[in-house]
């Protein structure tokens, strides 16, 4: 059974549970950019993220899915409508509440890995930590913990250039765990690794669902895809469709 086309926003907002359960909440959310001319990234789009939920949104290139990754994780906002992350109105917040709020409740993964060439494996994974005023032994401790969970308990001291793709993208996993954030959105995490690689990935994902994180996965990939409890397909900026996964999918 699925959603589609008029009811796809409405069952957006319901679809992981009540509302006051949501720890995120789009509401009629459109994002224009102006390009030389006017390029509508989302149209309207309406959707609900629960607690402990794992939700991920396919659909083609340029169709929305990225930004509204960026809108959620508080990296842009909207030219109308609402994005409520964790009760907040991502709008209102003045930028050093939005960097809060990224440091602290959100985790980012994605594609291109994104660590700090400079910095150690266990430095990269520490550095949220640093905006959230942990001690230095601390972040220590929590980073070495997180790599060894990860497989990389070896690689503690070893540079992103040192280490291999998939390697890399468990780095950035363990980062975006590091602050015990209460949502996780991963762009494309098995884009540039292996299909076995891609497996592992997928596995401490879900990890983190079990612990309670809450997951917004984007991906081009049905097999990534269907790990998730349902998937929201956009189309030009635009709900088409959202579909329940079945167990064992």
């Amino acid at each position: 059974m699925s959603v589609t086309d008029g009811d796809a926003a409405a069952a957006g907002a319901r679809a992981d549970g009540p509302e006051d359960e949501a720890v995120v909440t789009v509401a009629d959310v459109h994002k224009e950019y102006d390009l030389g001319g006017t390029v509508t990234a989302l149209d309207g789009v309406s959707l609900a993220l629960a607690e402990g939920s794992y939700t991920a949104v396919m659909g083609p290139s340029g169709s929305g899915k990225s930004t509204l990754l960026n809108l959620i994780g508080a990296l842009d906002t909207p030219t109308a409508g609402e994005v409520i992350v964790d009760g907040e109105n991502v709008a209102d917040l003045p930028e050093r509440e939005r960097a809060r709020l990224r440091g602290t409740e959100i985790g980012f993964v994605f594609q291109t890995f994104n660590l700090m060439p400079r910095l150690a494996a266990v430095e990269n994974v520490a550095l949220p930590l640093v905006f959230a005023e942990w001690s230095r032994r601390e972040r220590r401790e929590r980073a070495e913990t997180l790599l060894s969970e990860v497989g990389l308990g070896d690689r503690l001291d070893h540079l992103p250039r040192e280490l291999s793709g998939g390697q890399r993208q468990r780095v950035a996993i363990a980062r975006a765990l590091a602050a015990d954030p209460e949502i996780i959105l991963a762009d494309e995490p098995t884009g540039n690794v292996d299909t076995d690689t891609g497996a592992e990935i997928m596995d401490l994902l879900a990890a983190a669902r079990d612990r309670g994180n809450t997951i917004l996965l984007v991906t081009h990939e049905r097999r990534i895809a269907d790990h998730a409890d349902r998937i929201v397909h956009v189309t030009d900026g635009a709900i088409e469709e959202i579909e329940p996964v079945e167990a064992g999918e």
